[in-house]
C-alpha cells in the first residue's frame, strides 16, 4: 500500500534526520527476526519539538498510518493536525523499500507541527523479518523522544503486527475505509483487524455504511462521517482568479479532485464526454493503482494532475458543477467522500453515483443529486445547473447542513471520548479490574454532547424515534423515563400468578397501515387476534358497536340486513350540522340506542355528557347492518407473540442506546447534555404550564386474578349504566395464555391522576395551540406523541407520527 518516496512532497517547514540500526543489530534481524527491542542512536528533532516536550503532559498521539502525510490532504491530516495545537503528534507512515541496505527513520515536522515519520528498510524482506525491524525501530523511537504515555492511533490494522507490545493510555481505530476491499489487500489485514478490535478501547468511522459493517464488532462503535473546513473551501464561492492550467477551458466544466483510482467510474466518464462534446470534465488528483491508459482520453476530458489543499479551491470556483463519478464496487461499498461537503461548501451543485453514504444523508435531503447511468446522469447534471442555486433555495439548506459537520466540531467530540476512555481505564486499574472490564463503554459516551438526543417517554413515540436514531443514524440516545418500565401505557407483565396482564388497561394492536406493521415485525412475532366486546344493556350482553345482531337481541326480532338498515334509519334523527358527540349517534342511531348504550358510558369516561364532548369522541364508534362483531376491521390486527414489553425490549436493544429509569428527565438535563431533544410527556407540563393545565382524563385500574380457567364469555364487557367502572378486560383471551386462574381489571376513570385521554373541547385546544406557539418556538426540541400534541392516538397511530417525526430529523442531520 505504500506510495512511491518520489510522491511524497515535504509541506511547510520541515528537516530530516536519519535514526539507523546498528550493523550489529541489522546483522542480528537478518538472522533472527523475531528479536526484541534495542537500543537506537536517534537524533533529536528541533527545539519546537522538544519545547513541546516539557509544556505539555497530556498524553501524545502515536499514529500508525497506510496513508502518506504529504499525498493527499484528507481525514488523518484535518483530524491530527487539530490534535497537534494541544498535544504531540506523531504519525508514523508505512515503510519505503531500498535498495540500500539501510533500516532508519526518516523524521520531518510538519508545518501543522505534526512530526512525520517513515521507516526505510531494505528490499526483499519477508513479512516476518518487516514487522520485528519495525518493532524496534519504534521502541527505540518512542524511547528517544520520552513517549512514554501515549495515545495509539490506528488507520491501518497492518500496524498491529509490530504495536502489539505496546502499552498506550488507550488504543483508537479510526476506520475510515473498508481496506479489505481495495485492489491490493493483504490477505492477512482482517486477521490483524480483528486483533486490533481487541485491542481498541475506541473505534471511529468514517462513514455511517462503515458504522453499520462495524458496530456489531466492538463495543465502543462512532459514527464521525466526513466533515468540512467550511472558511478553506468557501473561498471558491469569491475567487476569480482562474489557474493557469484551468483557465482555457471552456464552460460548462464538470469537475472532480480527489485520488483517481479502481473507485472511480470510468465507462461513465467516457459516456458523458461522448453525449455532451460541448461540456468539460476536469479531472483534478493523482492517477493511483490504475494504469493511466485506462483512462478514458477525449478532447473534452482534461487530467489536471495533483493540487495542494490550499490550491483546491482555486480549482472548485471555476466548476459549473461538481462531481462523484465513482463506480459501485466493493472498494466504494463503505466510503464516505469527504468531497461531498467540500463541494458544498464551495457552493457548487453536486451529482454522484449512488454511492450509500452520500445517497444518506445527502441525496435523501435534496442536498446532492443521485445519478449513475450515463443518460441519469446527465440529466440530473443539467437539471442541477439551472436549479441547484441560491435562488431557488438551495444554497441556504446546504448552508444551514454544513454549519452541523465543521472538522472542530468532530474533533472536539473524538477528544471527549478518548479522554473518557483514559479515565475509565485508570479507574478500572484502580479497582484492578482492567484485563477484566476493559471494553465496557466509557464513562461519558458523547459526541459534541454527552449524548446526540435525550429523549422524554419510553412508550411508543419515544422508543420508535430512539430506534430509528440509534440504527439508521447512528446516533448516541438517551431514553428517560419516569417510569420504572419501558413500554409506556403500553407495558405488560406477569403477575404474581404467572399470568401475562396489561397494567394499564387492554391495549389491541391494529392497523391499516403495511408500513408500520412490517416495522414492528422487526421487533416481535405476532399472534393473530381479532378484537370482540359485549355492552351489558338491559341486563343482557349484546355486541358492541351495534350490529344485526344487537338490535335483534335487544329488541327480541329476527331482521335481515335490509331490514335492520331500514330500522336504524327510523330511529335516526338527522342533523344538519354535526358538532358534538351526541350530534354523532342520534344522527345515527337516534336518542333510544343513545341513552341504552353510550350517553352513560361517555359520561363516566369523559365526566361530560357527549353534548359537551367533541364529535371526534364518539365518530371513532361504527355501527353495521351485519353481523361482524369485531371491535375493528382494519387490515392488520395482532397481539405481539411474547407481549409489548418484549417488543419494546427489543426495540431498544441496541448499543446506541442507553435507557434510564424512574428518571424525571429534568433531573439529569443539565447533568448529562444532549445536542437535542425528542420529548413525549404533557407539553404544558414541560412550559411549566404558563397558560394553565390542559385537561386529561385519567384511570384507575383495579386488578384481580380468579382461580378459575374463564371469568367472562368475551375478553371486553362495556357498562354503559350505573356500574363505576367502564369496562372488565379479561387477559387471558388477549394473550393466547393458557392458564389455571385468569386475571381480570376494572377500569374505573377519574379526572386526576396519570394523563391518559386529552379532553376534546374548544376551549382546551385554545389553550394548547398557546402551547404549540411555545413548541414551535422552541429550537432542538421535537414535540411527539398523544401528551405532546394533546390529542388521542391509537398505537399504530403513535408508530406512524414518530415514524415521520424521525424523517424530519434525519434531513437534518
Amino acid at each position: 500500500m505504500a506510495s512511491e518516496k518520489t510522491q511524497r512532497k515535504k509541506n511547510g517547514a520541515s528537516h530530516v534526520v536519519s535514526s539507523k540500526l546498528s550493523k550489529n543489530k541489522q546483522s542480528e534481524l537478518d538472522e533472527s527476526p523475531s528479536v526484541g527491542a534495542s537500543s537506537l542512536n536517534l537524533s533529536t528533532l528541533n527545539k519546537n519539538l522538544l519545547a513541546k516536550e516539557t509544556v505539555t503532559d497530556t498524553a501524545d498521539i502515536v499514529c500508525l498510518s497506510h496513508l502518506r502525510w504529504h499525498f493527499v490532504y484528507q481525514r488523518p491530516q484535518h483530524l491530527l493536525s487539530r490534535c497537534a495545537k494541544g498535544k504531540r503528534v506523531f504519525f508514523i507512515e508505512e515503510p519505503i523499500f531500498n535498495q540500500e541496505d539501510l533500516r532508519q527513520l526518516e523524521i520531518s515536522e510538519d508545518i501543522s507541527g505534526v512530526v512525520v515519520v517513515v521507516p526505510n528498510l531494505p528490499e526483499g524482506l519477508n513479512e516476518e523479518s518487516v514487522n520485528a525491524n519495525l518493532q524496534i525501530l519504534i521502541d527505540g523511537f518512542l524511547a528517544e523522544h520520552n513517549i512514554n504515555k501515549y495515545i495509539c492511533w490506528y488507520y491501518t490494522p497492518m500496524a498491529i503486527a509490530f504495536t502489539r507490545h505496546l502499552q498506550p493510555q488507550a488504543v483508537v481505530y479510526d476506520c475510515m475505509d473498508e481496506l479489505s476491499g481495495f485492489h491490493g489487500a493483504p490477505p492477512t489485514l482482517k486477521n490483524y483487524e480483528a486483533e486490533l478490535f481487541r485491542h481498541a478501547d475506541l473505534v471511529f468511522t468514517g462513514g455511517q455504511s462503515l458504522y453499520e459493517s462495524k458496530v456489531n464488532q466492538h463495543p465502543n462503535v462512532y459514527a464521525f462521517p466526513s466533515s468540512v473546513d467550511i472558511t478553506h473551501f468557501g473561498e471558491a464561492r469569491n475567487l476569480k482568479i482562474e489557474p493557469a492550467d484551468q483557465a482555457d477551458i471552456p464552460h460548462p466544466r464538470l469537475g472532480f479532485f480527489g485520488v483517481i483510482d479502481e473507485r472511480m467510474d470510468i465507462e461513465l466518464l467516457q459516456g458523458i464526454a461522448d453525449i455532451r462534446p460541448d461540456w468539460h470534465l476536469v479531472m483534478v488528483g493523482p492517477v493511483v493503482k490504475i494504469d493511466p491508459a485506462m483512462l478514458p482520453q477525449s478532447e473534452n476530458i482534461h487530467y489536471l494532475g495533483a493540487k495542494t489543499y490550499q490550491q483546491l479551491p482555486e480549482y472548485l470556483a471555476g466548476w459549473d458543477l461538481a462531481m462523484l463519478p465513482f463506480a459501485r464496487n466493493e472498494a466504494t461499498r463503505f466510503i464516505s467522500p469527504t468531497k461531498t461537503p467540500e463541494y458544498l461548501a464551495a457552493g457548487k451543485p453536486v451529482v454522484s453515483t449512488s454511492i450509500r453514504d452520500v445517497v444518506r444523508p445527502y441525496g435523501d435531503s435534496k442536498l446532492v443529486r443521485i445519478a449513475d447511468t450515463v443518460s441519469d446522469f446527465v440529466t440530473a447534471a443539467e437539471q442541477a445547473m439551472q436549479q441547484d442555486t441560491k435562488a431557488s433555495g438551495w444554497l441556504s439548506r446546504v448552508d444551514a447542513f454544513l454549519e452541523q459537520i465543521s472538522w472542530d466540531r468532530t474533533w472536539a467530540s473524538m477528544i471527549k471520548l478518548i479522554d473518557s476512555a483514559i479515565a475509565t481505564r485508570d479507574a478500572e486499574e484502580k479497582n484492578n479490574l482492567g484485563a477484566i472490564t476493559r471494553k465496557q463503554a466509557p464513562n461519558i459516551i458523547t459526541r459534541d454532547f454527552v449524548f446526540d438526543y435525550l429523549i422524554v417517554g419510553a412508550g411508543f413515540s419515544g422508543s420508535v424515534i430512539a430506534e430509528r436514531l440509534a440504527t439508521q443514524l447512528g446516533k448516541k440516545v438517551l431514553i428517560v423515563d419516569k417510569r420504572n418500565h419501558v413500554g409506556g401505557n403500553a407495558y405488560d407483565h406477569y403477575n404474581d400468578h404467572g399470568i401475562l396482564v396489561h397494567k394499564y388497561g387492554p391495549h389491541i394492536f391494529h392497523t391499516n397501515s403495511r408500513e408500520i406493521f412490517e416495522y414492528l415485525s422487526r421487533f416481535t412475532q405476532w399472534r393473530s387476534y381479532e378484537h370482540r366486546v359485549l355492552a351489558s344493556v338491559d341486563g343482557q350482553l349484546v355486541p358492541i358497536p351495534i350490529n344485526l345482531d344487537t338490535i335483534n337481541k335487544l329488541y327480541g326480532m329476527e331482521l335481515n340486513s335490509f331490514e335492520v338498515e331500514d330500522f336504524l334509519k327510523a330511529l335516526a334523527e338527522p342533523k344538519e350540522y354535526i358538532y358534538t358527540s351526541e350530534d354523532v349517534v342520534v344522527s345515527k342511531v337516534g336518542r333510544v340506542l343513545y341513552e341504552k348504550f353510550f350517553r352513560g358510558y361517555t359520561r363516566k369516561q369523559w365526566g361530560l355528557d357527549p353534548s359537551e364532548l367533541d364529535k371526534s369522541v364518539i365518530a371513532r364508534i361504527p355501527t353495521r347492518n351485519n353481523r361482524d362483531n369485531r371491535y375493528f376491521t382494519d387490515t392488520y390486527q395482532a397481539m405481539p407473540l411474547h407481549g409489548f414489553t418484549r417488543l419494546f425490549e427489543n426495540m431498544l436493544n441496541h448499543p446506541n442506546i442507553k435507557v434510564m429509569l424512574n428518571t424525571d428527565y429534568r433531573e439529569i438535563e443539565k447533568a448529562i447534555p444532549c445536542r437535542e431533544m425528542v420529548y413525549t410527556g404533557p407539553v404544558d407540563a414541560f412550559f411549566d404550564y404558563r397558560y394553565g393545565k390542559l385537561p386529561y382524563r385519567s384511570l384507575d385500574f383495579q386488578h384481580e386474578t380468579h382461580n378459575i380457567p374463564v371469568f367472562q364469555p368475551i375478553p371486553v364487557i362495556n357498562y354503559p349504566n350505573e356500574h363505576l367502572y367502564t369496562r372488565v378486560t379479561e387477559f387471558n383471551y388477549l394473550t393466547g395464555q393458557e392458564h389455571s386462574k385468569t386475571s381480570i381489571v376494572y377500569e374505573f376513570p377519574k379526572a386526576e391522576g396519570d394523563p391518559y385521554y386529552p379532553v376534546p373541547r374548544p376551549e382546551n385546544q385554545e389553550i394548547y395551540k398557546q402551547y404549540k406557539a411555545l413548541a414551535d418556538a422552541t429550537p432542538g426540541v421535537y414535540f411527539v406523541g398523544r401528551l405532546a400534541t394533546y390529542k388521542y392516538y391509537n398505537m399504530d397511530q403513535c408508530v406512524g407520527q414518530a415514524l415521520s417525526v424521525y424523517k424530519q430529523i434525519a434531513v437534518k442531520v
